[in-house]
């Protein structure tokens, strides 16, 4: 994996506006109505992440999820990142 630009950076920000770029990772925080909706929600990430074999840093208190995304293998920020975080977006819109 190579990492990107700063102008494909931009570009994935414009993308997955709602995530917050520091440093060398893009960062979101979701809320849910409770914890069984936030565990709901970290198993269906899983599965992606699984099927990607990218995995997030992330932790959980009670409906609260927060997740960090970089690709460590590359120093960071790649195309994985943004497409993992948009398959993120997207299972968050099912579910709130």
């Amino acid at each position: 994996m190579e990492l990107l630009s700063e102008t494909e950076i931009e570009e994935g920000m414009v993308k997955c506006s709602a995530w917050e770029r520091r440093d060398n990772r893009i960062v979101r925080r979701f809320l849910f109505a409770d914890f069984t909706q936030a565990f709901s929600f970290m198993s269906s990430v899983a599965q992606l992440a699984e099927r990607a074999i990218h995995h997030p840093e992330w932790s959980n208190v009670y409906n609260r999820v927060d997740i960090e995304l970089t690709t460590h293998d590359a120093g960071g920020l790649t195309s994985r990142d943004f497409s993992l975080a948009a398959e993120i977006d997207a299972v968050f819109a099912k579910i709130s």
